[in-house]
């Protein structure tokens, strides 16, 4: 049986002029709709809740193979300050395995 290799993603958001959770919420709901389609992929808000202006989400990339999950992984970091109604403020992998 193959191992599971799997990484997270973390990013943070900075979202300047944002003055309700509501707002937030409406601004990056399609980051779990887009991304939490992939069946290899799993995507959450993980700290912040509380605040208007920053949000911290996290990908989660699971596969068999290591190449796999980097490739999942780059594409998002590389297209989602494109896609976000805001500003990534930094990005970070780690390797879980």
């Amino acid at each position: 049986m193959e191992s599971l290799k799997v990484a997270v993603l973390r990013v943070l958001i900075r979202l300047p002029g944002c003055r309700s959770l509501k707002e937030k919420r409406g601004r990056l709901t399609g980051l779990r709709e887009r991304y939490g389609r992939n069946p290899q992929l799993a995507v959450c808000e993980t700290n912040h809740h509380d605040m208007h202006d920053l949000a911290a989400w996290a990908f989660v990339g699971a596969a068999s193979s290591a190449l796999v999950v980097e490739q999942i992984l780059t594409e998002i970091g590389s297209e989602l300050p494109l896609r976000v109604d805001g500003e990534v403020v930094s990005i970070t992998r780690e390797w879980l395995n």
